[in-house]
């Protein structure tokens, strides 16, 4: 494990690391940035819950205090999602100022990835990933999470990309920085709220344990880089996608109107979605939180099998 004197490992995190059991790591913008309080920390909580339930121990991961934090307390989680927006949503460019500022900072993919990876956790479970905004040919917006994949060894399993981004140029960019991305019983590229993309992904995977093999054999040829698994919401959860493709056109035109760009655009644009789609975004938002949480668990207990 490569620990060092600013990460913070929970005794029960740290426990299972060493035993060779099995660990899913959950990031904390959710927390702050992506549902209101209390439906934040009942959501946080129902999670954990999840992983436990299928064979795995998470560790929910964030900044606080300036610590790196991989496994937080229930009280932790609460005081994560009271302070909301207040926390800075925390990518790579922020991580040695909190540090040095003894701030709190929630984690994104990227970051989450980062200290994951430091506590030696290999998977990771969370909604969906950033990746190549619309327009990005002119803004340059592309987020720092794709970079993240191609760098760091650990699995990430989503819903696919958001898909107020550009989808198509996503997968390319992945391409080009070879991470391989798997669709859990599909060959498309679900697109978070809805299942379909019009987009294919490399590889089609039905079973945790094809998904474990491949990333067990990923580690032992050296590869550096991580792996994406893109597991559709259910079905009965997702939502229509001419509505959720009307409501995202319409959020974008409002952002560019209102100048917001950078890390304020994720927020704005899932905030302006769920606004325009009644709240059935959020509860979409949930449910796929869920699913994957319990594909994350059990890959994590396939690969510990493996090791």
């Amino acid at each position: 494990m490569n620990l060092n004197q600013y990460l913070d490992v929970a005794p029960e995190v740290a426990a299972a690391v060493a035993a060779g059991k099995p660990v899913v790591a959950l990031e904390s913008t959710i927390i702050s940035h992506g549902m209101p309080y209390p439906q934040n920390v009942e959501t946080a909580l129902k999670v954990e819950q999840i992983i436990r339930d299928n064979g795995a121990v998470p560790a929910t991961i964030a900044i606080l205090g300036g610590r790196l934090k991989a496994g937080l307390t229930p009280d932790e989680i609460e005081y994560l999602a009271k302070k909301g927006q207040d926390v800075i949503k925390a990518s790579r460019r922020d991580l040695a100022v909190l540090v040095a500022r003894k701030a709190d900072g929630a984690t994104t993919v990227t970051t989450t990835m980062m200290i994951a990876h430091m506590a030696g956790i290999q998977i990771f479970a969370t909604g969906g990933i950033g990746g190549v905004h619309r327009g990005a040919e002119t803004t340059m917006d592309i987020s720092a999470d794709l970079e993240e994949l191609a760098s760091t060894p650990v699995m990430v399993v989503c819903a696919g990309a958001k898909s107020i981004l550009d989808l198509g140029l996503t997968l390319e960019y992945l391409e080009t920085h070879g991470v391989p991305v798997i669709g859990y019983g599909t060959k498309e590229l679900p697109a978070f709220y809805t299942r379909k993309s019009g987009f294919e992904v490399d590889y089609r995977m039905d079973s945790p344990e094809e998904i474990a093999a491949a990333f067990h054999v990923s580690r032992e040829l050296g590869l550096k880089g991580g792996m994406l698994v893109t597991n559709p919401i259910p079905e009965e959860f997702a939502m229509d996608h001419d509505v959720i493709n009307k409501a995202i056109d319409e959020a974008i035109a409002q952002a560019n109107a209102q100048g917001i760009h950078g890390k304020a655009t994720t927020p704005f644009l899932l905030a302006k979605v769920k606004e325009l789609t009644g709240g059935d975004s959020l509860d979409s938002n949930i449910q796929l939180v869920f699913n994957n949480a319990r594909l994350a668990a059990k890959t994590a207990a396939a690969l510990c099998a493996m090791n």
